[in-house]
């Protein structure tokens, strides 16, 4: 009987050893879970520009407006009763001498 105790206890200790040491106890399980946290917030991401994506097409299927935006940002066109107008940036004063700078030379 002594021995039979010796040998349940043993195995309950591998038993106890495996699930909480080993690579596939409850170590594992906490890494799982954490993946599947992380796959799910990727998930709504992705769900949500997916969505986006199927408005844009819809758009673009149904309106006007949307093609016209689309040619107008990504095109440069412009409607045939609009005026184009290019505002180009001024200089920085360093490139452009004064006249009291050109006289000191």
């Amino acid at each position: 009987m002594k021995w039979l105790a010796i040998a349940l206890g043993l195995v309950i200790a591998v038993l106890q050893y495996r699930l909480w040491l080993s690579d596939s106890g409850v170590r594992e399980l906490g890494r799982m879970q954490d993946a599947v946290t992380q796959q799910r917030s990727q998930n709504a991401v992705l769900v949500e520009r997916n969505q986006q994506l199927a408005a844009e097409v819809r758009d673009l299927k149904t309106g006007m407006a949307a093609l016209e935006e689309r040619a107008r940002s990504e095109l440069g066109m412009i409607a045939s009763n609009e005026t184009y107008y290019q505002v180009v940036p001024a200089a920085p004063a360093a490139a452009h001498p004064t006249a009291a700078q050109v006289a000191a030379r």
